[in-house]
């Protein structure tokens, strides 16, 4: 069983910066891999990045380039470094865990990013 709280949304302009962390209580080690989900108002969720325990990475295209996903095993926290934000990047960031794609079978309760002006 993996526990996960996710940390650091909030209201920034656009071109501005954000890093949202995601905080396990179970190890991490324990799913193969882990990943950030997005919930846009009015749109489906969408995988938005993930990285496995060998910290190999994968982005969606809208966020590449602008995103960064790590991991801190020490800590057992996941980060999304997110860069150049834009308005179409607002939404509920949800951190994800699991074993095969889309990494989801465990899911934090989610934390809000808005970019506005």
């Amino acid at each position: 069983q993996v526990n996960l709280v996710e940390s650091g949304g909030d209201l920034v302009q656009p071109g501005g910066s954000l890093r949202l962390s995601c905080a396990a209580s179970g190890s991490i080690f324990s799913v193969y891999a882990m990943a950030w989900h997005r919930q846009a108002p009015g749109k489906q969720r969408e995988l938005v990045a993930s990285i496995n325990g060998r910290s190999t990475t994968n982005y969606a295209d809208s966020v590449k380039g602008r995103f960064t996903i790590s991991r801190d095993n020490a800590k057992n926290t996941v980060y999304l470094q997110m860069n150049s934000l834009k308005s179409e990047d607002t939404g509920v960031y949800y951190c994800t865990g699991g074993d095969s794609y889309p990494w989801a079978d465990y899911w934090g309760q989610g934390t809000q990013v808005t970019v506005s002006s």
